[in-house]
């Protein structure tokens, strides 16, 4: 049953991937699908409670007496009977319970999928970290063989008379910081991917995508919401659960039906027998009191949480749409300003040429780094909220 139910969400997962590039996060996402300890305690659980729910639908045990009375005063011979039953229900209410439970196993299937979106969007949010980290070791690296060609520039001059010892330290410090800043970097990819790989069932899992192959273009708001409707899975149960809770009342009202037992039955006395069926109504005149108000009552909460619920789930859209394209157009800015600058190399230039100091170098250099850090910053959380608006092709 499981292998089952994982077949089918995987389908999702190659057809989502389907419409982008196969990358290493598509790969890392079925990987994990399949191992993940969680995923699969959960599908087993689900396939418990829809057996639960089966079960719910069977017949009562039939029944068996027999009587055998010897004692007491009588002329003729001694009593025997015996009798064999079975009870049920009105038909119509099998049916109306085979229909809930239909509408109840899909809720159940709803449900795991929407558990595989909350085990794979942090899996998915991992491997952006990990893009993010791997553009950052080559930028650090590249960082860091200038910081250390200053270094042997400084260390020159400092031979030649022509600087101090504090420009020496100052060069060593920032060789020594960029160094610290790839070990960091490193240390952080080691630490995600060991959590994938506890993710993965303890499997091992191997990342070097270093850059984010798919655009960052969205749909517009109202498309991206109606295929959102559709496809959601949390969208779906909260229309299953309206579903279910209109199922719920047309069940109880079919109870108001008698129950029905038949059978056979057989009495022997004085050599003599007597044999036939038997059968019997249970009239539900008290015992189904109030319950259909009841349900009606759910049913008519249920709808007005599905409306409360769908227009909250449309404002955090709408909400993580506008931020995603506030950021955009933040990003885009930076990018434009700072591809434009070739800082790196005007910068050193005119430190080679002795136009500005180490100091103001340095300081300038930072002052660059930290703004290009930060559009890779923005990039990745650009990616974070794309896969959060996009939640539902998972």
């Amino acid at each position: 049953m499981y292998q089952k139910i994982v077949l089918v969400i995987g389908i999702s997962v190659l057809c989502y991937a389907a419409s982008a590039q196969i990358n290493d996060i598509t790969r890392v996402l079925l990987e994990i699908q399949q191992n993940n300890k969680e995923l699969q305690a959960f599908a087993s659980r689900m396939e418990g409670q829809q057996f639960e729910l089966r079960a719910e639908n069977n017949l009562p045990d039939p029944q068996v007496g027999f009587y055998y009375l010897p004692w007491g005063e009588h002329s003729s011979g001694d009593y025997n009977e015996f009798q064999i039953s079975q009870s049920f229900e009105f038909p119509r209410i099998y049916v109306a319970r085979k229909e809930l439970i239909i509408k109840q196993i899909s809720q159940l299937e709803l449900e795991l999928i929407l558990k595989k979106q909350e085990v794979l969007l942090p899996v998915q949010n991992y491997c952006i970290e990990l893009i993010y980290l791997n553009k950052r070791i080559k930028i650090e690296e590249a960082r860091v063989d200038l910081a250390e060609k200053i270094l042997g520039q400084v260390e020159l001059l400092y031979d030649k008379g022509q600087v101090g010892i504090l420009e020496i330290n100052k060069a060593k410090i920032a060789w020594m910081q960029e160094r610290f800043n790839v070990e960091k970097i490193e240390n952080d990819k080691r630490n995600i991917l060991l959590i994938l790989q506890n993710l993965n069932g303890g499997m091992m899992i191997s990342f070097d995508q270093n850059e984010f192959l798919d655009n960052l273009q969205l749909p517009p708001l109202d498309s991206i919401w109606n295929e959102k409707k559709l496809k959601d899975p949390e969208m779906k149960i909260l229309r299953k659960k309206e579903e279910i809770a209109l199922q719920l009342t047309q069940l109880i009202k079919y109870k108001s039906l008698p129950n029905i037992t038949a059978g056979f039955n057989y009495q022997g006395v004085a050599g003599a027998n007597y044999s036939g069926i038997y059968g019997g109504l249970t009239i539900p005149i008290w015992s189904n009191r109030h319950k259909v108000k009841a349900k009606n009552v759910l049913y008519n909460y249920q709808k007005s949480q599905n409306i409360f619920q769908s227009n909250a789930a449309y404002a955090k859209h709408r909400k993580l749409y506008n931020d995603y394209h506030m950021l955009m157009r933040t990003y885009h800015e930076f990018q434009k300003n700072l591809m434009s600058l070739n800082s790196d190399g005007l910068l050193f230039k005119a430190y080679e040429l002795g136009e500005i100091s180490f100091m103001e170098y340095y300081l300038e250099m930072h002052f660059y780094h930290q703004a290009y850090d930060a559009m890779l910053d923005m990039e990745k959380q650009l990616n974070r909220l794309k896969s959060e608006i996009l939640r539902h092709q998972l």
